[in-house]
C-alpha cells in the first residue's frame, strides 16, 4: 500500500510504502499524485519511504514504476529513496543514471534527513 505522507507540499511529494505494492497502488495513488505535482509545478521532487513492513513489489507495480519513471525522467528535481532491502540502493543508483535530477538513498533511520534534503 502507498499512502501520501503529510509532509508532502507544493512540488514535493512524499509517500510511505508498506506491505507489497500492487499495480493499483501506482495507477490509483502514486502516479496520479506525481502527474498532478508535475502539471502544477513543471517538475517535482519525491521521497519514497519503505517502512519496516515493506514487502516489495508485484510485477505490475514494478512495470508501472519503471514505465512512468522512464517517460518522466526529466520531470524530477530530486528523488530520495528511504529504507527497503539492500538491493533497492543498487537499483536506485542504476535508475538515477537515466534521470536528469539528483537521486539519493537513505537508511530508514534517516527519514528526517531525507525529507530535509528533498525539500531544500
Amino acid at each position: 500500500m502507498i499512502t501520501i505522507m503529510k509532509e508532502s507540499s507544493g512540488p514535493m511529494l512524499a509517500v510511505q510504502a508498506t506491505g507489497k505494492l500492487s499495480g493499483d497502488d501506482y495507477t490509483e495513488v502514486w502516479i496520479p499524485a506525481l502527474r498532478e505535482a508535475i502539471e502544477k509545478h513543471n517538475k517535482c521532487s519525491c521521497l519514497l519511504y519503505m517502512d519496516e513492513n515493506f514487502e516489495g513489489w508485484e510485477l505490475k507495480a514494478m512495470w508501472e514504476d519503471a514505465s512512468f519513471g522512464f517517460a518522466h525522467r526529466n520531470d524530477f528535481d530530486k528523488l530520495a529513496v528511504v529504507g527497503g532491502p539492500d538491493w533497492v540502493e543498487w537499483g536506485t543508483k542504476v535508475a538515477g543514471k537515466f534521470m536528469q535530477g539528483e537521486v539519493k538513498t537513505y537508511p530508514a533511520e534517516e527519514l528526517v534527513e531525507a525529507l530535509n534534503w528533498v525539500t531544500e
